[in-house]
């Protein structure tokens, strides 16, 4: 257990760490949590690599850094096609990745959606990262001492019984947005729970977090009463954007984790997981294996 807690900022976690030198890749890096990891990062002498959906974003995104180097990369996480070239683009800008940090996501689609036959969130939030990560995954071992963090959610206790439903990721058995989003991260920590195992040979690291509950745009498809709410009484609950991204700033740079690996973190430290199901290493296996199904050429 560390010294920060639920109230610590990303920019006090990382105060007095040196990351000159140092490449951060953060997908979705053009808001919210994404864009206030990358900013702090940056200011810490990071060269961040930011991507987003479109390059206007990313462009503007980095842009807007006051302090440090950032780079804009585009990259559509329902389009493997734009993974794979989005991967290829920031091998030729570096060589190491440092920090990987996994952070775009959506939430709660209201509707079914389908992405190459599989349910959208599943798609983006899960599978999207695996491939991306995979990628990359030379560029993170070649580093010094290279860390995945995969931003999950405490939401992974929404997922429906059995964690994973592998025969029912398009939906067709039936679709509720919240047990959809739980499936979703939870597959994120299980992500993260298979790569530590894969990385235990290596310098390298993987973790997932949950940053807390925080009023961003990852709401925008909450129906119109759950927005309200947020706006209203969301103070007395919520975190702030700049303390929602201090966990993952803590994970990928606090020089005390740097054999760390294989764990979920809230409130910038390592807790034990409710339920059956994050640290189930058969449904993790399974879960890679599947994926890799679902994201080969």
């Amino acid at each position: 257990m560390g010294k920060f807690g639920a109230e610590s900022t990303a920019e006090e976690v990382t105060e007095g760490i040196d990351l000159t030198g140092k490449v951060a890749v953060v997908t979705g890096g053009n808001s919210g949590l994404g864009y206030e990891t990358m900013r702090v990062l940056a200011l810490r002498g990071a060269h961040v690599i930011c991507t987003a959906r479109t390059l206007e974003k990313a462009e503007k995104a980095c842009a807007s850094i006051e302090q440090g180097k950032a780079t804009p990369v585009v990259m559509e996480l329902t389009d493997h096609a734009s993974v794979r070239s989005c991967a290829k683009a920031i091998k030729a800008i570096s060589p190491t990745i440092d920090m990987l940090i996994c952070n775009a996501g959506i939430m709660e689609l209201p509707e079914l959606e389908l992405v190459n036959g599989v349910e959208k969130q599943f798609a983006v939030n899960h599978l999207g990262h695996f491939l991306f990560t995979n990628e990359l995954l030379d560029q993170v071992t070649a580093a010094e001492q290279g860390r995945i963090v995969i931003v999950s959610s405490m939401g992974y206790q929404w997922a429906p019984e059995g964690g994973i439903v592998f025969d029912n990721l398009d939906g067709s058995k039936g679709y509720e947005p919240m047990k959809a989003y739980g499936q979703s991260k939870l597959a994120n920590s299980l992500f993260a729970l298979s790569l530590s195992d894969k990385l235990a040979n290596t310098t390298a690291t993987a973790n997932s977090i949950h940053p807390g509950i925080i009023n961003t745009n990852l709401g925008r498809h909450f129906p119109a009463w759950k927005r309200i709410a947020a706006s209203l009484i969301g103070w007395t609950f919520m975190k702030s954007v700049e303390a929602g991204a201090a966990t993952s700033c803590y994970v990928a740079t606090n020089p005390a984790l740097e054999k760390v690996s294989g764990n979920y973190f809230e409130d910038c430290n390592p807790v034990t997981p409710e339920g059956p199901y994050m640290l189930d290493k058969d449904l993790a296996a399974k879960l890679w294996t599947t994926s890799e199904e679902l994201t080969q050429a």
